[in-house]
């Protein structure tokens, strides 16, 4: 399909959008005071080992410690015999750096507890392999992974791979020979999808890249101090450039000219092919608003989206899932109430899909779908979620649709969603999303009062500061029993509007 590739970039952000057949599918951005991490080479220092969870953290320099699995270290190269395991389980599926994760191979030798592979104190060369989300620091990898435009190049690995969406077996072996010529004997290659119909001249170019690359890493880890920053990953233009410009991308349109000059300045160094599909933006209209992505992001932080029958989906993200609804909305069909629904969550499964992409929602996701009651309509949903989830470049799995109609699936995480991107929990709300009613908050304050006058140290003037929705409701709804409380007790009740009070907030003065 015909894709194009329109940047943003300014001296505070950088944003990238992929759009397929002139509908953005996906947006990338990164601020430039906080720049995404993954991919990057760290020497770090082990600082606590928790045998029960086989986790450990490991400081590389940054706020919060890096947190490395078991299953993520390079046995291999622990161990005090020196021995060093050939077989790796490397899941071919697997396309390496399509969006942005480092790959971590499991070697026979995950069942070796953490903590006799590593101790406190201990130096280690790690890789970002997800940023750090929320109260999460980000999680790391001993197995080092390089991204060139046509393979990722594994040092500590012993296995040439291929991409899962290089599907042709034929192909697949004539790449696999070719990268077994040209590699080194001991290391692993996984075969990206930009490689698929390419000639060895292609593959001996980034090798050779790479390899220097990777021979740099090791001179530095042994002389540079711990933490430091061994490698950074290339920047989000470049990384555009490396991982999306495929053979459906027409052309990269970017509106600032140092920027583009830079494009064509690596493009012609290492993408020779690219540098005539490299155009600069000279429109006064700012490049988002004429190629209408503005408002698309707009739209895809909200809640509720409309399907063009009338029904809509409603989206809400929590800690742990994502929980997607599908709704006939105002569709009400023509005679058989099956069809009407069928049709629905057909409608739905393509918008479910787009949302999750432009969105770059990961994690557990949860889709109730309207119910149906032939098994024929669920197989037929099941199936065309499948089909639409082939175009993601994220890693999915899904589940049958259970007998209430729901969807079980997850979907690779490596970057924080859109709204995590571009948006901050309401300080109002404070995330959730909801606010005690002004009904709720004065019957609050009348509790408070009946536990404060039923003693004998009982004030004679109390004063409550209370938000403007609460004083009204006060004296509409409360009044007389306010005024009862003063002639029993013999005390005097003044209420005051507070217009910086938060709606649930009252302050009550003695």
């Amino acid at each position: 399909m015909a894709s194009e590739i329109i940047i943003n970039s300014n001296q505070r952000e950088i944003r990238v959008a992929l759009v397929e057949n002139h509908q953005l599918v996906e947006i990338f951005v990164e601020h430039k005071a906080k720049r995404g991490i993954v991919g990057n080479v760290y020497k770090g220092v082990v600082t606590k080992i928790l045998p029960g969870m086989q986790v450990a953290f490991v400081d590389i320099g940054l706020e919060k410690a890096g947190f490395l699995y078991v299953g993520d270290i390079d046995a291999g190269d622990l161990l005090d015999d020196g021995e060093k395991p050939n077989q790796v389980d490397i899941n071919e599926d697997k396309d390496g750096h399509e969006e942005g994760e480092t790959v971590s191979p499991t070697r026979s030798m995950d069942h070796i507890p953490i903590q006799d592979l590593l101790r406190e104190g201990q130096e280690i060369m790690v890789q970002v392999a997800k940023n750090p989300l929320g109260t999460k620091g980000a999680r790391i990898t001993s197995y080092i992974t390089l991204a060139g435009r046509h393979i990722v190049y594994m040092p500590t690995v012993d296995q040439v791979c291929v991409s899962r969406r290089i599907e042709n077996e034929d192909e697949k072996e004539r790449l696999k020979a070719i990268i077994s010529e040209i590699g080194r004997p001991g290391e692993g290659y996984i075969i990206r999808t930009a490689g698929q119909g390419r000639q060895k001249v292609d593959f001996e170019t980034d090798i050779q890249f790479l390899h220097k690359l990777g021979d740099n890493l090791k001179v530095r880890v042994e002389t540079e101090p711990a933490p430091s920053l061994l490698y950074e990953d290339l920047n989000l233009i470049f990384r555009s450039i490396r991982d999306l410009f495929n053979e459906d991308v027409q052309r990269l349109v970017i509106d600032s000219k140092s920027d583009y000059e830079k494009c064509i300045e690596f493009c012609s160094n290492y993408l020779p092919e690219l540098v005539d599909k490299i155009e600069l933006y000279k429109e006064s209209v700012p490049i988002f608003d004429y190629f209408g992505i503005e408002i698309e992001i707009n739209r895809a932080l909200g809640r509720k989206i409309w399907l063009k029958s009338g029904g809509f989906i409603t989206i809400d993200q929590t800690e742990a899932l994502v929980a997607i609804d599908v709704n006939t909305g105002k569709f009400v069909g023509h005679s058989d109430p099956e069809e009407t629904i069928l049709k629905t969550n057909l409608e739905a499964v393509k918008e479910i899909v787009y949302q999750l992409r432009l969105r770059n929602i990961g994690g557990i996701i949860i889709v109730d779908f309207i119910d149906m009651s032939r098994e024929e309509s669920k197989e037929i949903v099941w199936s065309a979620l499948q089909q639409e989830l082939r175009f993601d470049r994220s890693r999915t799995n899904i589940l049958k649709i259970s007998e209430l109609g729901l969807v079980e699936m997850t979907r690779k995480r490596v970057r924080g969603s859109l709204s995590q991107t571009l948006c901050d929990p309401c300080p109002y709300c404070e995330g959730k999303g909801h606010i005690k009613s002004p009904a709720t908050v004065c019957y609050e304050i009348i509790r408070a009062l009946q536990r404060m006058v039923g003693n004998h140290l009982t004030p004679k003037n109390i004063t409550i500061e209370v938000p403007p929705a609460v004083y009204d409701l006060l004296f509409e709804e409360e009044t007389s029993y306010i005024d009862e409380l003063e002639k029993f007790y013999g005390i005097e009740v003044n209420i005051k509007v507070n217009q910086k009070l938060h709606q649930e907030k009252y302050n009550i003065i003695t």
